[in-house]
């Protein structure tokens, strides 16, 4: 395939990304059962996992630090006690270069926790064992509907604040 002017078509540059570090941030284990003992001899865990993103330039060129956030809890089904709540920031930080600037953001957000999912997934399996639990092994998570479900959510707030009448 040509261009009108007779050239081959110019190939888009190949992206090119390299994990550079990866760090725990901060990471909180509470173990209700051992600092309070459970009230119910019946256990049945009840498991929610919550997750957040952030991402910023660093001052070096091409180079990002993404931080993937995790909160778990598990609660007891019958009685409702909290059985143990972790908390984990989780990071690297990311060479990037020939991603479109438009494409940026999703690209941190989407593909870059991607890859730090292991290891996150590694590190909640082995604080829960540590921690007097069988180890949990976490769904992967879909980084995609995640930052679709993000995009939606801020939509639908700046349409609710445009909506606002303006106090006087």
């Amino acid at each position: 395939m040509t261009e009108a002017n007779g050239a081959a078509p110019e190939a888009a540059p190949q992206i090119k990304m390299q994990v550079l570090a990866q760090f725990v941030r901060d990471m909180s284990f509470e173990n209700m059962v051992a600092q309070k003992g459970l009230q119910s001899g019946d256990v049945q865990p009840d498991i929610q996992v919550q997750v957040s993103l952030d991402a910023r330039k660093r001052p070096a060129d091409h180079q990002y630090e993404v931080i993937t956030k995790f909160k778990v809890t598990s609660k007891n089904k019958v009685g409702t006690e909290t059985l143990f709540l972790l908390e984990l920031d989780y990071g690297g930080i990311f060479h990037v270069e020939n991603v479109p600037e438009e494409q940026m953001h999703p690209f941190l957000l989407i593909e870059c926790p991607r890859l730090l999912f292991p290891f996150v997934r590694r590190i909640i399996s082995d604080v829960t064992r540590d921690g007097g639990f069988p180890p949990l092994n976490i769904d992967t998570v879909d980084f995609l509907a995640l930052y679709r479900q993000e995009l939606a959510r801020r939509a639908e707030a700046q349409k609710a604040a445009a909506q606002q009448p303006l106090a006087n």
